[in-house]
């Protein structure tokens, strides 16, 4: 039971991420009827869902929830904007109920009921005026039994005429025969029949008939089977579409056939349903039907018939019914259903796994991928030739490898929008605390990354939001004093750029006040008040740690941690992040990321003995420095043309202190690479040995951030290689090229520069 119940609420959360996009859609203006409908279902498949576990606080708000929604679907509620704000605020209460559940906790019985009464009163149920005290709305949202209003449907006897109640020839109605024979699909997706017949009765005068001629005995009974259907009979002024849209939530769930008949309720025998016989003479021998059904069920040896003969023979009075039964049990047939291009369609199967089984399918890769590494270096140092047999099983050794990773990366792979889902209800909580209209933009929800990267996503990003709102937005007056729109928008966006996953939030604010930052920092001691800071400096400081703008301490910002614990989040996850902000335009934060915490693909260098790694997507090719091409840049700095062009030369060793003098240009390679933001340096080391696949690890984790070092892997040969971080090497040479003196001319024709050179 606990599996299952698990099981739910996983499915929960899908649920209430399906109901907060539609709800979301519809305040944007959707009046696509499926989006409603998509918003109902998942309402009501929580309500269904909770019910079976007793959830009764989930129970009772989902259905109070569910019935305003009925009235919307139903097009007695018009789609306002009030009335969305209160569904959305609905939606989370909703979601705070499924996760109170899920750790068995509370959720406030005030809360709930203040928020079920605004829905009662914008269903109209039961107005304000008409309750007998203060409170009647949230007793009876406690107390009452639910507040289900039960639905009356008659169940013919077998040889009953189902139209009696109804005949007659009333002027403008037409009398409709339905055939209704859910499917197991419909069952599967939460979906209930009498749903159906309760939208049905809202149309006119109905009659339901019950076939069970299908139901197996309870030993061959199929607990996800379907195996019921009805007969309605149904008196309305309704058309055929209005009929029909009463099963659009079952739509391709189930057999339906409606047609519009003279008189449905005359004696004629093809119209009666095969379980209801047309003769009252005829009674029906319970007993011999079952002795009947155990024989055929025996001599087929355990295999369903389908025949309708069998159906035929309860009735050898009548032979008129037979007809008529037969495409009912035929509908019924798998091979007829294979038959049906629709029901051959193929169906996206998916499996629940836990992640702790993955995590190990990832280390155990890992541990492969190191593993093929060491046999590849044993090859090596055994001076076997390339052709050799071993050396060519080793390639496709290191060929299934790459395959498998590959397949077991994409099995953790997810789209970010499992993240940016939860973003909408922090902007209407922030909003609504800071006084502010707000909002939010998403794009590039379906972009991938790594499960791991997801999971440490949202805290970044939180605190992102949190700081556009609070510092980035104006009040709705100044924004207009501006001459700007009332509402701020927040733009949350993601998108994949050189083998990594960048993530940008962008208001349209008043950008960052660099003289107030300043002014702070001074104030706090983090800086002199003599020091000369760039923007890009001045923008940092709001990363570190104490640092704030706010003037008072609230529930959103003024502790001075938010944007350190960014920083901190963005650095354990061997990222980085930027910020470019224009003074009454707006900021624009830049999450850079790596796709994977797991493998990557890297060239292994030499620097002064140490073997290092450099990631392959950042490389864009390697070339060999000649003293023609390479320019002094100030005291200790170089830049080498690159066709036409001048990048800054960055020598690892003496970067790393490996060396404390740089070596000759000439006498290495130098490595072209580009970071995150499309800046290009050439990095020089002492010689290439490769490109391999290696394991990341995290030196962090076992050892300390190291400034220009990204991570560590091992090696084939058993030994520990760090693993360059790019874009960090780039950042902290800008300064000192920056601050230089010119480099000497370009060799002609004058080129374009890349870094400035002049």
């Amino acid at each position: 039971m606990e599996a299952i119940k698990a099981t739910f609420f996983q499915e929960c959360e899908e649920l209430l991420a399906d109901l907060e996009a539609g709800l979301l859609a519809l305040e944007g203006g959707d009046t696509d009827p499926e989006t409603v409908n998509a918003v109902f279902r998942a309402v009501h498949s929580v309500k269904g869902g909770a019910g079976a576990f007793g959830l009764e606080q989930l129970v009772r708000f989902a259905h109070v929830f569910e019935t305003t929604l009925d009235h919307l679907r139903a097009r007695e509620l018009e789609q306002t904007a009030h009335v969305l704000k209160v569904m959305l605020r609905a939606a989370d209460l909703l979601a705070d109920l499924v996760r109170a559940a899920q750790s068995q906790g509370h959720v406030d019985d005030a809360r709930c009921q203040a928020l079920a009464d605004e829905l009662v009163a914008l269903s109209g149920d039961r107005p304000a005026e008409s309750a007998p005290d203060a409170a009647s709305g949230a007793d009876d949202f406690l107390d009452d039994d639910f507040g289900f209003k039960p639905l009356q449907v008659a169940f013919a006897e077998p040889g009953a005429d189902v139209g009696d109640d109804l005949a007659g020839d009333e002027p403008g109605l037409t009398d409709w025969v339905i055939k209704f024979r859910p499917l197991a699909t419909l069952y599967l997706k939460a979906n209930d029949p009498a749903l159906v017949l309760r939208e049905l009765e809202r149309l006119g005068a109905l009659e339901v008939g019950l076939e069970q001629a299908d139901l197996p005995l309870l030993d061959d009974l199929d607990p996800e089977g379907a195996y019921l259907a009805w007969t309605l009979n149904l008196r309305t002024s309704a058309s055929e579409a209005d009929i029909r849209e009463a099963f659009e939530f079952v739509d391709g769930d189930c057999d339906l056939e409606v047609v519009a008949v003279a008189n449905p309720f005359a004696d004629e025998p093809e119209e009666t349903p095969a379980a209801f016989p047309a003769s009252s003479d005829v009674e029906l021998d319970v007993m011999a039907l079952i002795q009947r059904a155990q024989a055929e069920v025996a001599s087929s040896d355990g295999v369903e018939i389908s025949e309708p003969a069998a159906v035929a023979a309860i009735a050898p009075a009548s032979p008129a019914p037979a007809p008529a039964a037969t495409p009912a049990v035929k509908a019924a047939d798998p091979a007829v259903k294979a038959a049906d291009p629709a029901a051959a369609a193929p169906v996206t199967t998916t499996i629940r796994v836990d992640l702790d089984r993955v995590d190990r399918l990832i280390n155990l890769v890992g541990e492969l991928v190191i593993n093929q590494a060491m046999l590849s270096q044993r090859v090596i140092e055994a001076g076997l030739v390339r052709s050799s047999n071993v050396a060519l099983g080793l390639d496709d050794l290191e060929q299934l490898t790459r395959e498998i990773q590959d397949s077991v990366m994409a099995i953790r792979a997810q789209p970010v929008k499992s993240v940016f889902q939860r973003m909408p209800r922090l902007i209407r909580e922030i909003a609504a605390a800071t006084g502010k209209q707000v909002r939010l933009v998403t794009e590039g929800e379906g972009t991938e990354v790594d499960k791991t990267v997801i999971e440490r996503l949202t805290d970044p990003i939180t605190h992102m939001i949190r700081n556009a709102i609070d510092h980035g937005l104006e009040k709705p007056a100044d924004r207009v004093a501006a001459g700007k729109p009332a509402e701020g928008v927040v733009k949350l966006s993601a998108f994949h750029r050189s083998g990594r996953i960048v993530i940008e939030i962008t208001d349209d604010g008043a950008g960052i006040d660099r003289q107030r930052v300043r002014d702070k920092a001074v104030e706090k001691g983090l800086i002199a008040p003599e020091a000369v800071l760039t923007d890009e400096e001045t923008d940092n400081l709001l990363f570190m740690p104490g640092f704030s703008t706010a003037s008072a301490i609230s529930d959103i910002s003024g502790r001075g941690v938010g944007m350190d614990v960014v920083k901190r989040s963005v650095q354990g996850l061997g990222g980085r992040i930027t910020i470019a902000s224009r003074p009454g335009e707006g900021s624009t934060f830049t999450l850079s990321l790596p796709l994977t915490l797991a493998v990557l693909d890297g060239m292994v260098v030499t620097v002064d003995g140490h073997t290092l790694v450099a990631p392959l997507t950042a490389v864009i090719e390697t070339l060999q420095p000649k003293a023609a091409t390479v320019r002094s840049l100030g005291p200790s700095g170089m830049v080498v043309a690159v066709r036409d062009a001048f990048v800054p030369l960055i020598d690892i060793g003496a970067t790393l202190g490996f060396r404390s003098t740089p070596i000759d240009p000439c006498s290495g390679v130098a490595l072209l690479v580009e970071n995150d933001v499309g800046g290009h340096a050439a990095l020089l080391v002492d010689a290439i040995q490769g490109q391999r696949q290696v394991v990341i690890k995290s030196l962090e984790s076992n050892y300390q951030q190291v400034d220009g070092i990204a991570a560590a892997t091992i090696l084939g040969d058993g030994r520990v290689a760090l693993i360059l971080d790019v874009d960090a090497i780039i950042a902290n040479r800008r300064p000192e090229t920056a601050s230089g003196a010119a480099p000497a001319p370009a060799p002609e024709p004058t080129p374009p520069l890349l870094a400035t050179a002049s």
